[in-house]
């Protein structure tokens, strides 16, 4: 690996080889790729990186694997929309999604860390693939083990989403159903990796799958010119992108390819599961586990692996956190689709209805650059919004009946005036 020099444990720096490790063993911190940033910052051109394909690979040099990428050729490098409708209506200067609600192939997020961690599963000797999962990156694992021919299992709590289940089903994975939260899956895989010696993206392989995370953040400079946005807005879950955002940004700093103040850095989650956000306005260090109760299941982890470091890349940012009810979440998922034509799942309703909380408190200026990101695609999760769109007008086949309905539609009267 000609710019990775290992990983390093989070909390108390001590170092490891890059192999399947994900925790310290000797404080039990989370464990962290460390690159050579001398060697990056003499290879790593921005001429270089857009000469290549539009894919997350274009940042090679800051990515952990040994070889060629074995999956993601499509994936990454998504739109970042610059949303004047939507800035207007809610009283700002300069919006921008930043939309993941299209990535290739199964239309999240996950798709960046999946690839990465595929690969690395694959040049670490695994043949069978698989992860604890609320939706997104079971869908994700499963698409890219097929890609690879790799064996797969995927565990979700038993009550998840339909599309979500099918999503995942139609690879052909082993689809595992367990009684329980995300947080028992979670502890049930740790367990199965270590007896079965199985490669789990978001266990054993997470230091590697958290590293495809920092493409978000390199995505959103580079579409910007190579400038930072003043402010980002971050859905958190398990905690793997908000901090691999802030990192990415640090990097392109760390290696010349962009200047300025690094942006501030704000945190999401969904009032019905909302660990950190009730850490980060309690001042701790760690969050408190939580229920999750709450239709953004997606983001519904009440015990978030990534919890500290998200705490600390928002407070190091000098940034802020919100959290949005339920009503407040499928209300916003409305508002982008009305105003920018995008269907995002909770997840993205829940970071912009936090997102307009900061702005209205002053935590985020009305005058300064926002990202807001997307990070998953509403028709998965398109049942929660059934009571929100009205039924079709039912008419018959002749014009005259249509004549009629426009004569008394409100639309029609509107128009008129």
């Amino acid at each position: 690996m000609r710019y990775v020099t290992g990983l390093q444990c989070h909390l108390c720096k001590a170092k490891f080889p890059a192999q399947a490790l994900w925790v310290c063993d000797k404080c039990l911190g989370p464990l962290e790729v460390t690159y050579d940033y001398d060697a990056v910052k003499r290879d790593m051109t921005r001429e270089k990186i857009e000469s290549r394909p539009r894919n997350l690979w274009r940042y090679r040099e800051l990515l952990p694997i040994e070889g060629e990428p074995r999956t993601g050729l499509y994936s990454g490098y998504t739109p970042l929309v610059k949303a004047d409708r939507l800035a207007k209506k809610i009283g700002v200067r300069e919006l921008y999604l930043k939309d993941d609600s299209v990535n290739h192939p199964t239309f999240s997020y996950k798709d960046r860390v999946v690839s990465v961690a595929a690969t690395r599963a694959v040049e670490l000797g695994f043949e069978v693939f698989g992860c604890a999962s609320t939706g997104n990156l079971a869908n994700s694992v499963s698409a890219h083990a097929a890609r690879l021919g790799l064996q797969c299992y995927v565990f979700i709590p038993n009550d998840l989403e339909p599309s979500k289940i099918l999503g995942s089903g139609i690879y052909a994975p082993q689809v595992v159903a367990i009684k329980g939260n995300y947080d028992d899956v979670n502890r049930l895989c740790t367990q199965i990796a270590e007896k079965y010696g199985w490669g789990f993206a978001n266990i054993n392989l997470r230091s590697y799958y958290a590293e495809g995370a920092k493409t978000y953040g390199f995505e959103i400079a580079e579409q910007l010119g190579w400038t930072f946005p003043r402010h980002v807005v971050s859905p958190v879950a398990g905690g793997t992108l908000l901090p691999r955002i802030a990192r990415a940004f640090r990097e392109l700093k760390e290696v010349g390819l962009v200047s300025g103040d690094l942006p501030t850095i704000h945190a999401a989650q969904a009032a019905g599961c909302a660990p950190v956000i009730n850490a980060l306005h309690a001042g701790l260090e760690f969050p408190d586990p939580v229920k999750p109760n709450t239709i953004a299941r997606s983001i519904a982890i009440g015990n978030p692996a990534d919890g500290f470091q998200v705490l600390h890349a928002v407070r190091s940012s000098g940034g802020s956190g919100a959290m949005a009810t339920d009503s407040e979440i499928l209300d916003a998922v409305q508002l982008i689709a009305e105003t920018e034509g995008i269907f995002t799942e909770p997840a993205g309703g829940t970071t912009m209805a936090c997102a307009m909380k900061l702005i209205e408190d002053g935590s985020i200026p009305r005058d300064e650059s926002i990202v807001i990101c997307i990070t998953g695609n509403g028709y998965k999760t398109a049942e929660v919004m059934n009571s929100r769109v009205k039924a079709p007008a039912q008419l018959g086949r002749g014009l005259s009946e249509f004549d009629n309905f426009m004569e008394g539609s409100a639309h029609f009267a509107a128009t008129k005036n």
